[in-house]
Formats: C-alpha cells, sequence, structure tokens
C-alpha cells in the first residue's frame, strides 16, 4: 500500500474518533459543572486542558464560560480538535483514500459530514446538548459499524484500526489524569459523595458505568475505577485493550509485509510494561506519572508508526 493512502485511512480514523472523543468531553464538562455549581469555570477550563486545545481558547477568550468552551470544541474550525474540524478532515482524508473503502464506509462518513454541518450551523444551547452530542456519537458509530461490518481484514482495515487505537487511547487516558488532578476542588472531598459523583460521570463519559457496575457493583472508588480504565482488556476504550489493538494490527501487518519495524518493538515494550503492573503499583508510583509516561508512550508509537509506513506529514 502507498503511503498516502495509509496515512489517509489512518487520520481518517483518528479524526473521527477525536469527533466522538471531544464529545464525550464536552458531556463530561457539562454532567460535572452541574455538581460544582460554585466553580463552573474550573470544570470548563480542566476540559480545554484535557482537550489539548486551552493555549489556542485562552488566544480567543478571556474567561471560561460554558457556552464558550463548548462553541470552541463544537463548531470552532480556528480549533484543529473541534469536532467539526475533525469531521471536515476525515471526510478529506475519506476522499483521498475513497477507493480503498467500501460504498457503505464512504456513504456513512459523507452522511455524518452532513449531519454534523446542519446541527453545528448555530451555536449549541445548553437545552440541545444533550441531543446533539448524541447524534455525534451515533454517526461516529455508523462509520464504525460500516467499517466493521464491510471492509476485508487486511491491511486497510489494519490502518484504519491503528488510528483508532491510538485516539482512544490518548483519550482515555487524558480523561483519567485530568480526572484525578483537577476535578476534585480539594483533597477533603476525596471519598466524599462529591467525589463518587465524578467518578461516576467519568465511566459515562467513556461509555464504562454500565459495563464497570455489571463487574463492580459495590466496590465505586478512585482505584477500582482507575484499575477498570486502564487494566481491563474487555472493555474496548481501556489502555490495555487500545494496546492489544495496536499489537493486534501491527502485527498483521509486519505479517503481511514480511517486515518489522520499529514500531512492532515499540508496542512490545508498552505491552510488556502494562502485562508487569498493577493498579497497587500504579497509585504506589504515582497514578499522574504513570499516565503522562503512557499519554507521551502512545504519542511517539503513533509518530513511530507514520514513519515506519511513510506518511508523515
Amino acid at each position: 500500500m502507498l503511503g498516502k493512502t495509509a496515512g489517509g485511512l489512518y487520520w481518517m480514523f483518528r479524526f473521527l474518533e477525536r469527533s466522538e472523543n471531544t464529545a464525550r468531553l464536552v458531556e463530561a464538562g457539562f454532567r460535572i459543572a452541574l455538581t460544582r455549581s460554585s466553580d463552573p469555570e474550573s470544570e470548563w477550563k480542566s476540559v480545554l486542558t484535557t482537550a489539548g486545545v486551552r493555549m489556542n481558547y485562552d488566544q480567543k477568550y478571556d474567561g471560561y464560560t460554558a457556552l464558550d468552551a463548548i462553541d470552541f470544541l463544537l463548531r470552532d474550525t480556528d480549533n484543529p480538535s473541534s469536532v467539526m474540524s475533525s469531521i471536515n478532515n476525515a471526510r478529506t482524508n475519506a476522499r483521498m483514500v475513497r477507493t480503498a473503502l467500501t460504498t457503505e464506509v464512504w456513504e456513512a462518513v459523507n452522511e455524518s459530514w452532513m449531519a454534523m454541518k446542519a446541527a453545528l450551523k448555530t451555536p449549541v444551547t445548553q437545552a440541545k446538548l444533550p441531543e446533539v452530542l448524541g447524534e455525534i456519537r451515533r454517526y461516529t458509530a455508523l462509520v464504525r459499524g460500516a467499517l466493521h461490518g464491510t471492509m476485508l481484514r487486511n491491511d486497510i482495515f489494519d490502518f484504519s484500526q491503528l488510528g483508532i487505537a491510538i485516539e482512544r487511547a490518548d483519550n482515555t487516558a487524558r480523561i483519567i489524569d485530568v480526572k484525578y488532578y483537577t476535578l476534585l476542588p480539594s483533597a477533603s472531598f476525596v471519598g466524599s459523595a462529591l467525589d463518587n459523583v465524578q467518578w461516576e460521570t467519568i465511566l459515562r463519559s467513556v461509555s464504562a458505568y454500565r459495563s464497570f457496575r455489571w463487574l463492580n457493583n459495590d466496590d465505586i472508588s478512585p482505584m477500582s475505577i482507575a484499575d477498570f480504565l486502564i487494566f481491563d482488556s474487555r472493555f474496548p476504550r481501556s489502555l490495555s485493550f487500545c494496546s492489544r489493538i495496536l499489537d493486534e494490527n501491527l502485527g498483521y501487518l509486519a505479517k503481511d509485509y514480511r517486515t518489522r519495524l520499529p514500531c512492532h518493538d515499540m508496542i512490545d515494550a508498552q505491552r510488556d510494561r502494562l502485562r508487569a503492573s498493577t493498579i497497587e503499583t500504579v497509585f504506589d508510583e504515582g497514578l499522574h506519572e504513570f499516565i503522562t509516561s503512557f499519554i507521551r508512550e502512545n504519542n511517539a508509537i503513533g509518530l513511530q508508526i507514520e514513519q515506519d509506513y511513510s506518511f508523515v506529514g
């Protein structure tokens, strides 16, 4: 496969995943802001930090109001990670690799783009926000469903999966990190009813609440939730699951191309570190330190994939 095609597939699905992840962050911020009516600006500041766009936001706005933050994260095309920017970029990449996609995948992407243009044509009010966020999630799920239901399991599928897994792992890690260090008003709230409500909100933001409760009905604690989001390989947004998807699809590429590249060694090292860790060792090391190290490692693997398969930039 040409590097241009591989890159188009990889980034198409990274951008689609990013649009959904941004919508999930907005939903988490909106829910938690409701539980912290005394300081909602702090919550939106943490959401913008998690999304990695606070510097761009600060250049445009003086404060952290809900309406400004929501508009910047959903509609503002000056923000390269906004939902609208991500959907536009996904469609541009899909057009570039149109011949590598099934009709169903292309139509799902194009339909998502048209629906988002309509839904985000005007600023989203807080009353309409849940409906719009649900629509974003549904349309990205539509594209993934078409991918899984109609595409051959070949290198085209592998590069698509790599884009999803890299982006999803980064998002889950950032959500865990920002919750632990910026969402609680003070250390005195740790273990309180407010703390538990916020952790439950984080679970909901990655569609993990129901799955977590099935497995941990009576143990809703920061440690058990972090354990689930990091190590439970059955949950499709956990760090362990995303790492496994990277490992499997890079393995398929190594077999198909009969070439082992540096990115394969990097994912092997990441898998070994995750297998050797437990939630107890993570908390002993420091959750923030563990997560920031994972984010750096995940980003490095993504960059190495681009270099190894010749689609940098």
